[in-house]
């Protein structure tokens, strides 16, 4: 059943969705599933089976729900066969809830309170709306040994009863909820005493604006509930009072009456009493969920370029983490990324002392036959470039800025201690900035993702949601890039398809017991690595130097006898097979396809085959700040610069143009063309050309723009002002967003 609900939601074949259900549920991954089981799958990708797994999660736990109710319900022996057929038919768990409302274990309400008094079948009659002599009907309830002393306390408490029949009704509720979303309206007002504090001016976008839930950013909602939890503003969600009481008024008020007069006052106080508070609530919770969903696909989208970024590959790096008073950490690294040799240089003020360093620094290229120099983009990052440039170094070696955001975290991580443990901090971040020149991913695994820096309110979101949504991005690039298998850390490894944390532990202590792997094969020694585990990781790990030629490629091991075929009957061996164009040209794969293996993996193969092991990760080019920028006071209104995106939010995209501090290109400047989201125009780590529009020293605040006559016919981002019922975030309040991400 939920096959055929997850199919139509996404548009695709019952029997494909069972077939992915059954795979997930048998232990396969969604890399390995997306790679290796296109036959099964009608080639799915992994963006579709992971919204098919997640559904199916969602589907589970309403089920849960569903029979969690209906066993509560008839432990009641409340269950009627209107009640059940209801709780079947419902398809959300708003809906479920709604139903078993009037069910659920309630504390003492002002209604339980009437109906112990006796004053349930006045209700009843009352909300019938049935013609006779109220009067007498009422007069027969008046019982002061019951707590009823006069007629006015007999309608206050039947009222009561109907206003809590009202905000029960599954009905009303499904109506106002509809209502709340289609009408209702976020208004922030102010806290006055709050409004002149310093820490309150980077939300004052919010004091005192409103509009439509409904089209309220991620980002803004986000902004507000933080506005509001910090103690500057309050926050109400609700359409108009009246429009609310109308549409309950239709349902419930059936006749101009007396009686109808007071159902009418029952509407209004269950509305304004229990409907609005409520809903208020839900409709809370259910706009964070929203806007949580999408600040982590922001977050994904941006860490997923940073995580598959150029590596520079196995080269010899010299890095350096600069600083002033303390001075520069400088590390020598080998082509696999070993600490061969550290020391701290004073390049730059107090010591300055250039020469001494300049000395050591070609020395060490000398002595460790350096080939490229990393330097990490912190503090004093553009005085030692400057420096490093200045002394002569042979043009070979590659002179690399590296973004260090998060390697603080790292440095003070177990996973650094155990890999350094007589090295301090600085040694350790030095080392994590050269080993992310020649391997971004293998390197930024070893941090949380949310301490990177590429998110947009990150601190903000659900930590369960934002974490899972972030390993299925980390897992996914790990896999589709592939792992070497006899260099790679046991944090790399755990996000190897099938593997995880216990048994990437396990290779790497059967490899430092046994030496490194020769084939694929042998992985079935170490100690608890089953079939299962073997089957889904085998082919994304790679053995460069193993005797067979396809241990280095992404061929699955269940494929190397078909392989093997391919080459038999070609007359040529499997090594000739990779090499030599004019065989693979040959082969006819209509000829090989059977009941198990089909035209998708038979392409896959011979993909793999031309170019075994191939990295999807771009070649890497040097990128090259604007010599004579080096600090934000070197900036001036007008000038163009070449920068790199480090971050992309839904308001616009943060470059780092060399001075210590990203500035901000609003999505109104990010093209001469209407921008809806900025992460079709712009990525991280992309190269952009940026023209200055606005610089604030004082608060380190920097507006760019990427338009091709930004000081045209449209108006810059600092005279440009959101209005009080659709607020856009400002300069103020997006670059604080700056503060936070270069802490250290």
């Amino acid at each position: 059943m939920n096959s055929i609900k997850i199919a139509s939601e996404l548009n695709l074949k019952a029997d494909q969705v069972t077939r992915v259900i059954e795979l997930l549920e048998s232990g396969a991954t969604i890399p390995f599933v997306a790679r290796y089981r296109k036959e099964v799958t009608g080639s799915l990708d992994e963006v579709v089976l992971t919204a098919i797994r997640d559904r199916h999660e969602q589907l589970i736990e309403l089920e849960k729900r569903r029979a969690s109710i209906f066993k509560s319900i008839e432990k009641q022996e409340k269950l009627t066969p209107e009640v059940a057929k209801a709780l079947e038919m419902a398809e959300t768990l708003h809906a479920l809830e709604d139903i078993y409302l009037p069910f659920k274990p309630k504390r003492k309400t002002r209604a339980s309170v009437a109906k112990e008094k006796g004053l349930e079948p006045l209700a009843v009659s009352l909300f019938e709306q049935r013609p006779g002599n109220l009067d007498n009907l009422v007069k027969l309830f008046i019982k002061p040994e019951n707590g009823v002393n006069s007629e006015t306390e007999a309608l206050e408490g039947a009222r009561d009863i109907m206003a809590e029949w009202i905000s029960e009704n599954h009905e009303a509720r499904q109506r106002i909820r509809e209502l709340f979303w289609r009408e209702g309206i976020i208004e922030a007002k102010v806290i006055k005493s709050k409004a002149e504090a310093a820490e309150a001016q980077k939300f004052k976008d919010y004091f005192d604006c409103k509009e439509p839930i409904n089209r309220t950013p991620s980002h803004r909602l986000l902004a507000m509930r933080r506005a509001e939890k910090e103690g500057y503003i309050t926050l109400d969600i609700a359409p108009a009072e009246d429009q609310a009481i109308r549409l309950l008024e239709q349902q419930f008020v059936k006749a101009p009456s007396i009686a109808g007069q007071h159902v009418a006052q029952a509407v209004k106080d269950s509305y304004k009493r229990l409907i609005k508070p409520s809903l208020e609530t839900e409709i809370r919770v259910e706009s964070k969920l929203k806007a949580d969903v999408e600040a982590i696909q922001v977050f994904a989208a941006n860490l997923k370029k940073l995580l598959l970024a150029s590596p520079l590959g196995q080269k010899r790096v010299l890095a350096l983490d600069p600083g002033f008073r303390t001075g520069t950490k400088l590390v020598c690294l080998d082509e696999q990324g070993a600490l061969l040799f550290d020391t701290v240089i004073y390049p730059n003020e107090p010591q300055r002392e250039v020469a001494k360093s300049g000395t050591v620094i070609l020395g060490l290229c000398d002595r460790f036959k350096i080939e490229a120099i990393a330097i990490g983009n912190g503090t004093a990052s553009r005085e030692t470039e400057t420096f490093v440039k200045g002394i002569g170094l042979p043009p070979a070696i590659l002179v690399v800025m590296v973004n260090e955001s998060g390697a603080s975290v790292y440095s003070a991580s177990e996973v650094a201690r155990e890999e350094f443990p007589d090295h301090d901090i600085t040694v350790r971040g030095a080392v994590s900035i050269g080993r992310r020149l020649k391997d971004p991913l293998a390197e930024l695994v070893k941090i949380d993702p949310k301490s990177i820096g590429v998110g947009q309110y990150q601190h903000d979101v659900d930590p369960a949601k934002l974490k899972a949504g972030l390993d299925d991005v980390v897992v996914s690039c790990v896999n589709s890039v592939g792992v070497e298998l006899n260099t790679a850390s046991k944090e790399l490894l755990s996000y190897v398809s099938g593997l995880g944390p216990q048994l990437a532990k396990s290779i790497v202590e059967y490899r430092n017991q046994h030496g490194a792997f020769p084939d694929r094969k042998a992985l079935r020694a170490v100690p608890r690595l089953g079939e299962k585990a073997f089957e889904q990781c085998a082919g994304f790990l790679r053995i460069r130097d193993s005797k067979n030629p396809l241990d280095a490629s992404a061929v699955h091991p269940e494929r190397y006898e078909l392989v093997e075929k391919f080459a038999k009957d070609l007359n040529c061996s499997v090594k000739e097979l990779m090499t030599r164009a004019e065989l693979r040209k040959q082969l006819d794969l209509k000829n090989y396809v059977s009941d198990t293996v089909g035209l998708p993996t038979l392409t896959d193969i011979l993909s793999e085959l031309e170019k075994p092991g191939r990295d999807p990760r771009e070649k890497f080019e040097v990128f090259s700040f604007q010599e004579n920028v080096h600090e934000i006071k070197d900036l001036k209104v007008g000038m163009s610069l070449p920068g790199i995106v480090t971050n992309v939010t839904a308001f616009g995209a943060f470059v780092d143009v060399g001075v210590h501090q990203d500035g901000l290109v609003h999505i109104s400047h990010l093209s001469d063309q209407f921008v809806k989201d900025p992460s079709q125009i712009v990525a991280v780590q992309q190269k952009v050309k940026v023209t200055v529009l606005e610089v604030d020293i004082a608060r380190k605040r920097i507006a760019l723009s990427m338009k091709s006559d930004p000081f045209g016919s449209t108006v810059s981002v600092k005279k440009a002002k959101p209005s009080q019922s659709k607020p856009e975030a400002t300069m103020e309040d997006k670059l604080a967003q700056l503060r936070d991400k270069f802490k250290r």
